[in-house]
Parts: structure tokens; C-alpha cells; sequence
């Protein structure tokens, strides 16, 4: 037997996979004024800015894989490109989560402000303080994630349901300068962290947002056949599912 996923099934995925995507992005911003205001420990404050960013980066990529899914087949060329972005982004990010997660906090390794070398320690090399390896590799992943939209940009329609999409997904690559200003300068402050953050705060929570409203209104839609996405056919299945024999 043969399934055909339309336009509609896709877009379901495309909803869900958003809308945790921004659970993510939330809980990030959360975590920093608890972490500039010392509402919660260092060691508190980054489990649930860590664990936060984790739950973004596979649902950020499988939302721009919908989005390759539903867009016009003559406009895949752009969310193509912005998927293999999407696929670094997951891969650098969710790497660096895992080991600070599940090796670097459980060993009580932390950093502050006032002490930005952090916990010294035979695993201070992979502590995520500001200007370490992971540090940059955080700071890659997430411009990888700004070109993800970016390259998204020529695929979305500046009007109908894609327009907030496109504003949002323009932005957030437009904001990328200022962004890795705020990871590689050769210092970091509060007011280095506010340059990146305050916009990151507002272009990424409106990227998924906006995605997620677009999936919402395309998933009511039924598409027209040619819209349909063929799955698992099988070579004795015919293009409607049913199985056909042929005579020799």
C-alpha cells in the first residue's frame, strides 16, 4: 500500500514543531534576567537556559523542513539552503546542550560575571564561559540558524499568510552582525549580552510564531492533488494506493 502526505499533514507538523520551538526561545529569555538579576544560582540559571535552547534546535529544524514541504516546488531551491543551515544549527547546538546537560553542570562546573574563567577543573575545557570552545560553537550555531531564515527569505510571499513570516525571517538574519558582535567581542557584560539579546528576543520568538500561524492557516486548506507528497509508494502500488496486478 501507498500513503500520499498533502500539503495539510505537513503543515500539522510544521504547527506543532514551532510552537515548541517558541517554548524554547522563551524559556531562554527567561533564563537571562534570572541570570543578570541572580534570582537563581549559576548552576540553576543554566540548566534552565541550556535545557531551554535544547528544546529549540530539532523542532526549528523540522519546521523549516515543513516549510520546504509546503512552499512551491520553483521556490524549494531557497528553503533547501535552508535546511542544510538548519541541520548545522541542530547539529552544533544540540551538541553543545548535551554536553553541558549531561557532563559539564552535573560536575558543578559554572562561570559568573565577576568570575568569567568559571570552575577550574580537569572539565574546564568544556564549560560553555564566554570565549571558550563551546562558547563558540554556540555562538556559530545560532548564525547558522539566522542564515537558515535568511535563505528562507525568496521562497515566502510578501503578502497573504507568509508576509509576517518573511518580515520576521528577514529581520532575524538582518540582526546577525550585531549578534556575533555580542559572542566574539573580546569582552562580555551585561550591556555586550543586551546588544545580541534584546533583539534575538524579539526576531526569533516572531520567526516561530509567525511560522506557526502560517502552518495553522495552510493546514486548513485541502490541497489540490498535485500538491500531494508521495510517501513509501511501493513498486506494486499504483499512484492511488491500490494494488494492481499486470499480466505478461
Amino acid at each position: 500500500m501507498s500513503r500520499r502526505y498533502d500539503r495539510t499533514d505537513i503543515a500539522k507538523v510544521g504547527v506543532w514543531s514551532a510552537l515548541v520551538a517558541l517554548a524554547g526561545a522563551v524559556g531562554y529569555i527567561v533564563s537571562v534576567p534570572l541570570q543578570v538579576l541572580d534570582v537563581v544560582g549559576p548552576l540553576q540559571d543554566s540548566i534552565i537556559a541550556f535545557a531551554s535552547s535544547l528544546i529549540i534546535a530539532t523542532p526549528f529544524l523540522l519546521a523549516m523542513l515543513a516549510l520546504h514541504y509546503v512552499v512551491p516546488e520553483e521556490k524549494r531551491f531557497w528553503t533547501h539552503a535552508a535546511v542544510l543551515m538548519a541541520v548545522i544549527y541542530a547539529t552544533y547546538n544540540t551538541l553543545n546542550y548535551v554536553v553541558q546537560l549531561a557532563t559539564v553542570l552535573p560536575a558543578g562546573y559554572t562561570w559568573t560575571f565577576e568570575d568569567q574563567q568559571g570552575t577550574v577543573g580537569p572539565l574546564s575545557l568544556l564549560n560553555q564561559t564566554p570565549h571558550s570552545l563551546f562558547w563558540d560553537l554556540d555562538g556559530l550555531g545560532y548564525i547558522f540558524l539566522n542564515f537558515a531564515t535568511l535563505l528562507a527569505v525568496p521562497a515566502l510571499e510578501k503578502s497573504g499568510a507568509q508576509r509576517w513570516v518573511r518580515r520576521f525571517f528577514l529581520a532575524n538574519g538582518l540582526i546577525t552582525p550585531v549578534f556575533a558582535i555580542a559572542y566574539f567581542y573580546p569582552t562580555f557584560s551585561v550591556p555586550i549580552l543586551m546588544l545580541g539579546g534584546v533583539p534575538w528576543a524579539i526576531t526569533v520568538p516572531g520567526c516561530l510564531l509567525s511560522l506557526a500561524l502560517f502552518f495553522h492557516r495552510t493546514s486548513q486548506v485541502r490541497p489540490h492533488a498535485s500538491e500531494n507528497v508521495p510517501v513509501a509508494q511501493g513498486a506494486d502500488s499504483d499512484p492511488g494506493g491500490s494494488s494492481t496486478r499486470r499480466d505478461r
